[in-house]
């Protein structure tokens, strides 16, 4: 066997492969006697037929046959002399395949194109620079917290002596029907409950809904628009109807020291409260603003080292973030049987672009973390794992099994090695505090590694938007 190595790229090379005419003679009779011994052919007894009259009957089962006999082993010896270390399956290519001859009369000549991780470069990461706006917490804000607790705490009254109001809460069963696809099945929700008026339902809801009491009917349309919170019902138009259940007005309590003692949260005045909300608030702000430094750092640092990186993995991150993305529109209500290729393959070839930049990250900061002599040590990941069903409020078993699922304890491992190495390109680098400016634009989300908790699929800490929800 003959073989010739040809660097295609950094990431690809292809090895020329040759196997000798004696060699593929020797595969194609091993394999022609198999059929013989086996092989029903009329006129001979099993067994018994002639190896010519074998190798014209079976003529193309043989030449598979031979291929898959020679060509798995010939690449691995290929491989291994050229010290190559494939990431992925070689691709195979027989040259002249269709008119490739296996009775050894021929060489046969095959192309293995193997992909390998690069040789990446040494990161300069020592003073790259990033800035540090810290958003602050304003009075509003807090006590935008304050009301959405006395709303968690409000009491329904029944509302009896008059038809409905902005600021109600109408109860009702709800048919809608598409009026723009008449076989789509149809909407039918019991008990909905519609706050009237309060920005998050349709303005529809509240104009036809305004004035109802028990035992109404009302028939209206929504139009809703493409950039409506559920993909399901974005951009279509919906006919209702809706029966008035019941309608009840929300009594909040009163924001002071009595309604505080009543949370039993260990406060013992409004002022209190306040207070440890303040120190809450700004600490998930600064903790934002410390995100926002580690993904300018790595954004810096992959500009600084573009490379090129393995096409499997750019792939693979790239099916997880399509996969991701396919999960939030089933959330938010779509049907994915009903989407349509070309969105998909659009949707996958625009995250390739991201998934490229974080296998560079990824990649990057292991450089990093082998200069730093990062080490995790088995009862890191055991903290670690704990802490994470503290989280996510289970049981350290039940972690575990879903650990299990998704890479197991290596995993945990892996996510505290990458933090450690951002931990230090955020201690060498020189960051800058500044003012926060209101309507700076953040950078893009780059590949800073996710923490162990946010490896582990739960939609739990996940940032939640206000979303219309009719």
């Amino acid at each position: 066997m003959n073989t010739e190595l040809v660097e295609v790229s950094q990431t690809r090379k292809e090895i020329r492969i040759e196997i000798a005419p004696d060699e593929v003679r020797q595969a194609y009779d091993n394999v022609s006697r198999k059929f013989a011994d086996k092989a029903d052919v009329p006129g001979f007894r099993k067994g018994m037929a002639p190896l010519d009259v074998i190798r014209m009957r079976f003529k193309e089962e043989i030449k598979s046959d031979v291929l898959q006999e020679l060509l798995p082993g010939k690449v691995a010896d290929a491989i291994r002399e050229h010290e190559l270390q494939p990431i992925s399956e070689p691709q195979l290519h027989l040259e002249d395949a269709e008119n490739a001859k296996v009775n050894g009369s021929q060489p046969i000549m095959v192309h293995a194109h193997v992909e390998i991780m690069p040789e990446v470069p040494e990161p300069a990461y020592e003073g790259l620079e990033a800035t540090r706006r810290v958003r602050p917490v304003s009075e509003e804000e807090i006590e935008g917290v304050i009301d959405e607790r006395r709303q968690q705490n409000s009491t329904m009254i029944p509302v009896e002596d008059r038809k409905s109001k902005e600021g109600d809460v109408v109860i009702a069963d709800l048919k809608g029907t598409f009026l723009d696809d008449e076989d789509a099945d149809p909407i039918e929700v019991n008990d909905l409950e519609v706050n009237l008026g309060d920005g998050i339902v349709e303005e529809a809801f509240t104009e036809n809904l305004v004035g109802v009491e028990e035992d109404d009917e009302r028939e209206f349309t929504v139009e809703y628009p493409e950039e409506f919170s559920s993909a399901a019902l974005a951009g279509r138009k919906v006919k209702y109807h809706a029966k008035i259940k019941s309608v009840g007005q929300v009594e909040l309590p009163e924001a002071d020291d009595e309604w505080v003692a009543s949370l039993d949260e260990g406060f013992e005045s409004l002022a209190d409260l306040k207070k440890q909300l303040r120190q809450d608030l700004e600490a998930m702000s600064k903790a934002d603003a410390d995100g926002r430094v580690r993904n300018e750092l790595i954004a810096t640092l992959i500009e600084k080292h573009e490379f090129e990186v393995p096409e499997a993995l750019v792939n693979s991150q790239a099916q997880t973030l399509l996969n991701n993305f396919a999960q939030d529109l089933a959330q938010r209500g779509v049907d994915l049987t009903k989407v349509e290729q070309s969105f998909i393959e659009s949707t996958y070839n625009q995250m390739k672009v991201q998934a490229s930049r974080d296998v560079q990250g990824a990649m990057l900061l292991e450089k990093i973390a082998e200069n730093e002599d990062v080490d995790v040590t088995d009862e890191e990941v055991d903290k670690e794992i704990e802490s994470m069903a503290g989280y996510y409020q289970v049981t350290e078993d039940q972690m575990m099994e879903t650990i299990e699922q998704q890479g197991g304890k290596a995993m945990v491992s892996n996510n505290l090695r990458t933090r450690k190495a951002v931990e230090a390109l955020v201690v060498k680098a020189k960051v800058t505090d500044a003012e926060w400016v209101e309507e700076e634009n953040e950078p893009a989300d780059v590949a800073e590694p996710v923490d162990s908790e946010a490896s582990v699929s739960d939609d739990e800490g996940q940032s939640k938007k206000k979303e219309k929800s009719v």
